[in-house]
């Protein structure tokens, strides 16, 4: 083979690059390589079964070699798996450790943990501006955002409804008051306002979209995708809500670069043990604590809290501080309930191999006799 033959085939960019395949992922796939294993990633998770998209093409595995009892090792969309090249079925032997993973608190009482994508470069908080603002979701919203290890962005759709521009600036304003470090973006998906700025921010890396339903997550993901992928529902005139569009969480590339995993309405948005993500929301209040008298202070009533102080001078508004607090009892919560149910389960273990144990030197002693 001619030297500028083998330099033209080794410049050659992998298949899978344009769904995120770079140097450090292939390192960390290497011993699947030596076991003949294909890479690919997951672009939907389906009843026991996924979609893998592979150098060959998007093939479909089971999933039962790595569906642990731990609801967050679950394979879920955004995850590099190693696939077997042949099989019916074929199998997902393994998955590589994530880098980033938006995680929340499921609707049920047991305190259960459920993921919602892998491997995400930025979180894209979708808010409709067709309703009225909800300023305590968002920092609901970004709290998990920013503990998922992901770069939170909001983007404000359907800002063709806002008959003012003035209007529009404020409500942008209102968004960034509470979002400290977070790029606030208001879009139109009718007259295409902000989308050019959008695209340049999701064409570097890997982006989950996330939001209520209605927030026109589905009518966003078509335009930016250039054609309809998702199906789209009207909204009710009344508060701006839709229903459920997105029933799966799929991973679509991005024509201008990028890749984009669209995900289901979310109604139910609890913490999971995010108390980073928490922090870094309410990053002035963080500050603010600092300077209190006492280390735990409870900025109720104090002496010298700095937080108290900040509140009573406007620099802090009350219901901000609501919304701290509360994130916090919520977190404190969730994470106790989880650390009880852990040990709970491991007691059952314990009770298990005693019983065990207690068996087999029944079965011993019988043995002797």
């Amino acid at each position: 083979m001619k030297l500028s033959s083998l330099s033209s085939s080794s410049a050659a960019p992998h298949p899978l690059a344009p769904y995120g395949w770079d140097g450090d992922w292939e390192t960390q796939f290497a011993p699947y390589a030596e076991q003949d294993l294909l890479p690919g990633r997951v672009v939907r998770v389906d009843r026991g079964q996924c979609d893998v998209v592979t150098a060959g093409g998007v093939l479909r595995a089971d999933t039962a070699f790595v569906t642990p009892h731990d609801p967050l090792r679950v394979l879920c969309t955004g995850d590099w798996v190693a696939v077997e090249p042949g099989g019916n079925p074929r199998y997902v032997n393994a998955y590589l450790p994530r880098r980033t993973a938006f995680v929340r608190s499921t609707s049920s009482k047991r305190s259960e943990g459920q993921i919602l994508a892998a491997n995400v470069d930025h979180a894209v908080v979708a808010v409709s501006l067709a309703a009225e603002l909800d300023l305590a979701r968002v920092e609901r919203f970004l709290a998990l955002a920013w503990e998922s290890g992901a770069q939170p962005l909001v983007v404000l759709t359907k800002a063709d409804v806002v008959p003012h521009a003035t209007t529009l600036g404020h409500l942008v304003q209102d968004v960034e008051a509470v979002a400290p470090g977070v790029p606030v973006l208001p879009v139109s998906a009718q007259r295409g306002d902000g989308l050019d700025v959008l695209e340049a921010v999701l064409s570097g890396g890997t982006s989950v979209l996330l939001g209520q339903s209605g927030a026109g997550k589905s009518t966003l993901a078509n335009v930016l995708l250039g054609e309809e992928v998702m199906d789209v529902q009207a909204t009710r005139d009344m508060d701006g809500k839709g229903r459920h569009t997105t029933t799966t969480r799929n991973l679509l590339v991005l024509p201008g670069g990028g890749v984009l995993i669209d995900t289901p309405g979310l109604r139910g948005v609890g913490l999971w043990d995010a108390e980073s993500g928490v922090s870094q929301v309410f990053s002035e209040i963080e500050e603010l604590a600092a300077e209190c008298r006492f280390h735990d202070c409870a900025h109720v009533a104090e002496p010298e809290c700095a937080v108290r102080r900040a509140v009573e001078s406007g620099e802090l508004s009350e219901r901000r501080l609501e919304s701290y607090r509360k994130l916090l009892r919520e977190n404190e919560w969730i994470v106790a309930k989880t650390d009880a149910r852990v040990r709970a389960e491991r007691r059952q273990e314990w009770k298990r191999k005693g019983a065990e144990g207690r068996a087999a030197m029944e079965a011993k002693r019988g043995r002797l006799r």
